[in-house]
């Protein structure tokens, strides 16, 4: 088992539950980073005493060196500072939980430092997946995903013995607090009724995507890129129930299936104990209890997020890091309550649809994709 963990995104719902992991398993915290929760991060530096940490608020990093001035442990900042960590503090593996583009370029750098990633960030993959895994292979690094869904694909492939066995891989999707709904149900959705997820405890953007069901578009992407497969090789099912967090179907139809209570702390503790398994703090599922399984096929008519999501990975290139910059400009105008929820997904698919992006495949592009598709949707909106 490992014996060291910088965790990137510590105060996050991902972080703190790794914490709880780290904690019952014994594992020495090395670093920890925050994007402005600081009052949380210097309770967690206090209790887990790392090395280092960083603040991606410049002006909340002076603040949290000025609380902790006390301990002798340096403060960075912004991105140099979150790559600053990633890179140069010695750790047996790097949990990348941070939301959002931000965290690219810290998985490029652990990457490139040769630290093994568990991933949580989907943006990651989503954006520059093949970035990354070339990096990743060039490194000799491996890349455990964290979510529930490829953690659950995951899992379901160790018993496999040869990739070209593999037929399918079938990711299972909640459906959100408005499953069933049509076009006409969702004109006037608050940002308090989209926060409501009947399943997952998470952060206001992961929510806001399952609630569009963007989420399942960007983990179409990581999947690809992570089990190096076909897109038309996802299928995507709603399963309300979220026992079943995904499947893989193999070349005799044999199905295989991964099955828990909904609870990450059990993808979190197996991406960081991998290849071993330890008793979790997770409660035990009880199939008794259990009276249905349910599964329905998407609505990509009323969910414009999925399906803008199919057409970028139909497109290629970095269309992908078009329509996740598109939806993170979204959801962050309809957290603020400047747009509605409707918008998201058309101006997603909007993006996807009129924005011209390079063939070369390279960080700068990346990153120039993802900012043309923030002002895209901020000109659409006059915000800018």
């Amino acid at each position: 088992m490992i014996k060291t963990i910088t965790i990137l995104g510590s105060t996050g719902s991902i972080g703190t539950q790794a914490l709880e992991v780290c904690k019952k398993l014994g594992i020495q915290v090395q670093a920890l980073t925050a994007k402005s929760n600081i009052a949380l991060l210097e309770k967690q530096i206090r209790e887990y005493k790392p090395k280092a940490a960083a603040v991606y608020d410049k002006e909340k990093a002076k603040i949290l060196k000025e609380n902790i001035s006390d301990l002798d442990i340096p403060v960075y900042s912004q991105m140099e500072g979150l790559c600053k960590i990633a890179a140069d503090i010695e750790s047996d593996i790097v949990l990348n939980s941070v939301v959002g583009m931000v965290g690219l370029k810290p998985t490029l750098e652990a990457i490139n430092n040769k630290r093994h990633i568990a991933l949580a960030n989907k943006e990651t993959l989503v954006a520059g997946g093949e970035l990354v895994t070339r990096a990743a292979r060039e490194n000799g690094v491996k890349i455990i995903p964290v979510d529930s869904e490829h953690s659950a694909i995951f899992q379901c492939m160790q018993g496999m013995n040869d990739k070209k066995e593999l037929k399918k891989i079938i990711l299972t999707a909640s459906g959100g607090p408005f499953f069933g709904k049509k076009m006409k149900d969702l004109e006037n959705i608050t940002k308090e009724q989209a926060l409501k997820h009947p399943n997952w405890s998470m952060g206001a953007k992961i929510t806001i995507d399952s609630a569009t069901m963007m989420n399942k578009g960007l983990e179409i992407a990581e999947a690809k890129w992570l089990f190096d497969i076909d897109e038309k090789d996802i299928d995507v099912v709603i399963h309300r129930e979220s026992i079943i967090h995904s499947m893989i179907e193999y070349k005799d139809n044999s199905v295989i299936a991964q099955m828990g209570v909904a609870d990450m702390r059990v993808p979190i503790q197996y991406a960081i104990t991998y290849p071993q398994r330890y008793p979790s703090l997770a409660a035990e599922l009880d199939l008794t209890q259990i009276s249905t399984l349910t599964f329905f096929k998407p609505d990509y008519d009323t969910f414009l997020c999925l399906k803008a999501c199919k057409l970028a990975l139909q497109k290629g290139g970095l269309y992908m890091a078009v329509a996740n910059g598109a939806n993170e400009q979204a959801v962050e105008l309809f957290l603020k309550d400047e747009i509605k929820f409707l918008d998201i997904g058309n101006i997603v698919l909007k993006a996807v649809n009129t924005i011209d992006v390079s063939d070369e495949i390279t960080l700068e592009n990346i990153l120039k994709a993802d900012n043309d598709a923030r002002n895209f949707v901020l000109c659409h909106f006059n915000k800018k």
